[in-house]
């Protein structure tokens, strides 16, 4: 079974999931969110649920640089909540500070990324580097 990571912003959600090993991340997708009309994504996060046999989901935390919760990490935390009752698995989250910004580097130093490309793919690789960041903290 692998383990989905999510990296939930305000217009989107990134999605990657774990290799069946629980080693590595890989991106899978960004999915266009709502939060005015409170349209989640949460169908599509089932499909992809399904279709990759999820048993787990990690969701980053943005905490605030002094450690507390601020609207973003309240936000994230609420969709954990409906992740929770709309599929019924185990929910962690993983603190998330600054890696959006570690995203955006990496794009910027592989240097063929345009701004332009790169604002459409951020979301999925800080997804990446959530769930990566799990994967290598929960090693057995």
């Amino acid at each position: 079974m692998r383990i989905m990571g999510l990296d939930v912003g305000s217009k989107t959600v990134g999605v990657a999931v774990s290799d069946p090993f629980g080693w590595t991340a890989q991106g899978v997708e960004i999915i266009k969110i709502n939060e005015a009309v409170e349209e989640f994504g949460i169908e599509r996060v089932g499909e992809l649920i399904k279709q990759y046999e999820v048993s787990k989901i990690v969701i980053g935390l943005p905490k605030n640089m002094n450690n507390s919760i601020g609207p973003r990490a309240e936000a994230s935390l609420a969709y954990g909540e409906l992740i929770k009752k709309a599929f019924n698995l185990p929910v962690e989250y993983q603190d998330e500070r600054l890696t959006t910004v570690q995203a955006e580097r990496m794009l910027i130093e592989e240097g063929n990324t345009s701004r332009k490309k790169r604002k459409k793919v951020i979301d999925k690789v800080a997804a990446v580097m959530i769930l990566q960041n799990y994967l290598d903290g929960h090693q057995t």
